[in-house]
């Protein structure tokens, strides 16, 4: 089995919060950032899933924290997507050190909205097997 994808991120000071760690929300935007990343690395852009009519949504989101991350530190953050039978699906995601000391486990479930009709689709692995160029960094 290959590792999962993963993008390099540095943490930047304004990102910190009273005790010098880095603060509880921008793991949000680092999952993120690395679910996009991911997404673009398959050939999925926002303009190609608009003109599919179609958008990802986070329904759940958890995180559970390890360790502290400081300004300067740099951690890789994986992504990897399982999927189940019905709407929805699962990113697991992990941020990790250069020294490969775990900072934050994050799981994420979503799905894929029908833009038009504001409701999720039957089956979003379809969609994504659809629009990527290449489905295997979905584990498709």
């Amino acid at each position: 089995m290959s590792e999962p994808f993963s993008v390099r991120v540095t943490v930047r000071g304004y990102e910190t919060d009273v005790q010098g760690h880095l603060n509880q929300a921008v793991y949000l935007n680092y999952a993120e950032h690395a679910r996009w990343a991911l997404l673009r690395e398959a050939g999925i852009t926002q303009s190609v899933l608009a003109a599919r009519g179609v958008g990802p949504v986070a329904l759940e989101t958890t995180i559970r924290y390890k360790r502290e991350l400081l300004a300067g530190d740099e951690v890789d953050v994986s992504c990897a997507f399982s999927w189940n039978t019905g709407k929805t699906f699962r990113i697991e995601q992990v941020v990790t050190g250069a020294d490969g000391t775990v900072s934050a486990e994050i799981t994420a479930v979503g799905g894929v909205l029908d833009l038009g009709l504001r409701k999720l689709l039957p089956s979003p692995q379809d969609v994504f097997r659809e629009l990527a160029r290449n489905p295997g960094l979905f584990g498709l």
